[in-house]
């Protein structure tokens, strides 16, 4: 199935990746890339192919299934 990703937010504020703070930039870059069309099984699949290629962990995500 394929996914169009129109808005989402990351847990840039987990203290689990102990990494210094992020620039605003940074973060734009992560929600730039992960806005638009996924190809995914389901939406469990959808969160785990975004989470693996930003490497952030979603909190909301807004996205609709595209029809052929």
């Amino acid at each position: 199935m394929q996914f169009a990703v129109t808005d989402i937010e990351f847990d840039f504020d987990d203290s689990c990746y102990d990494i210094s703070p992020l620039t605003f930039e940074d973060e734009r870059d992560a929600v730039d890339l992960a806005l638009g069309t996924w190809t995914a099984d389901d939406e469990d699949d959808l969160i785990e192919e975004i989470t693996a290629a930003t490497g952030w962990c979603i909190r909301s995500i807004d996205y609709h299934i595209v029809l052929k």
